[in-house]
């Protein structure tokens, strides 16, 4: 038997099969904390936000109407969920350190295995750079540029996760990228340096 489409798991859910909306929980689990990670820049935040995405998703199984696709639907509750627990903060400065789970979720992507121990501290160090560069933008532009650049959704995706046109998703993704170069130019980071 194949593997399932998310609609095809989503129907099966609705149809009472317990083990269908697991299935689609475990395939996306990863993905959606790791973009609360990167939204809340806190892991037990994240953490949370991760379950009450898909416990809302269950609970709104009979609403899904099938305009979009399933992760599109989960990833819009997570991003409104990660958001909405951004603004119930209470207003303070958070500064990044070497430890932060995000480095470490960028530097993934970029590892080699064979890189020397000082390329691997330029890099954790352009990492960290980064990170903090992000945390400076509007949470509009930060939301798209994590969608679009770090999770790696398509425009056409977030355009549907965000609610906008892939035209206003383009133009905020060139934006974020345009602030977060001068931001690591100012702190002596060059095209040349990541």
């Amino acid at each position: 038997m194949s593997q399932r489409t998310d609609r095809e798991l989503v129907e099966a859910a609705r149809a009472g099969e317990s083990e269908a909306f697991g299935l689609l929980v475990r395939r996306h689990q990863k993905r959606v904390y790791r973009l609360a990670l990167h939204l809340l820049r806190d892991a037990t935040e994240a953490e949370d936000v991760t379950q009450e995405t898909f416990v809302r998703a269950y609970g709104a199984l009979d609403r899904f109407d099938g305009r979009s696709e399933p992760f599109t639907w989960i990833y819009r509750i997570a991003v409104n969920l990660s958001l909405n627990a951004i603004r119930a903060r209470k207003p303070s400065q958070r500064s990044s350190s070497p430890d932060d789970p995000r480095v470490e979720s960028l530097l993934v992507e970029r590892r080699s295995g064979l890189g020397s121990p000082s390329v691997a501290t330029e890099d954790r160090q352009v990492a960290l750079a980064l990170v903090e560069g992000i945390d400076t933008l509007s949470e509009v532009l930060r939301t798209t540029l994590i969608l679009v650049a770090v999770d790696g959704l398509s425009h056409l995706d977030a355009s549907r996760v965000l609610g906008c046109s892939e035209g206003t998703v383009a133009w905020r993704v060139h934006e974020a990228r345009r602030k977060l170069r001068e931001y690591l130019a100012a702190r002596g980071y060059g095209e040349s340096d990541g």
